[in-house]
């Protein structure tokens, strides 16, 4: 059993790789997460600027670049965030809760989340 639950939890998806993105997102959702899925880094951006995140989950190596600047944004807010990928340089994931390779197995991505999250109040959950 993990210590947090995703249940309310606002997640941002950066997956520009669609059949994986749309794989994640059901298992976000099934776990009672909101998803916000961005498929650029344009997108991403906006979804920092306009969303009040519980957390993130971010593939490095995108079709229109690297995510450093996502990551570090993430750092700076104290979002926490994981890094699903299969790029992997030494040294650009400083701050993420977990890396996680390309593919995962099923939950390990929900358990990473929930293992980064601090847990729900008792109280929030019941009101």
């Amino acid at each position: 059993m993990t210590s947090a639950s995703l249940t309310g939890r606002s997640i941002l998806l950066l997956e520009d790789e669609p059949l994986i993105a749309l794989a994640v997102q059901q298992e976000l959702q099934d776990e009672g997460a909101k998803v916000q899925t961005a498929r650029t880094l344009a997108c991403a951006s906006r979804v920092l600027q306009s969303e009040d995140l519980s957390a993130a989950i971010v593939d490095f190596g995108l079709s229109d670049g690297d995510a450093s600047e996502i990551c570090a944004v993430l750092n700076r807010r104290r979002i926490p965030f994981i890094v699903h990928s299969g790029y992997t340089p030494c040294c650009e994931f400083r701050g993420a809760a977990a890396v996680i390779p390309k593919p995962a197995p099923s939950g390990a991505l929900v358990t990473a989340l929930c293992d980064a999250l601090p847990p729900v109040s008792q109280k929030a959950v019941s009101t």
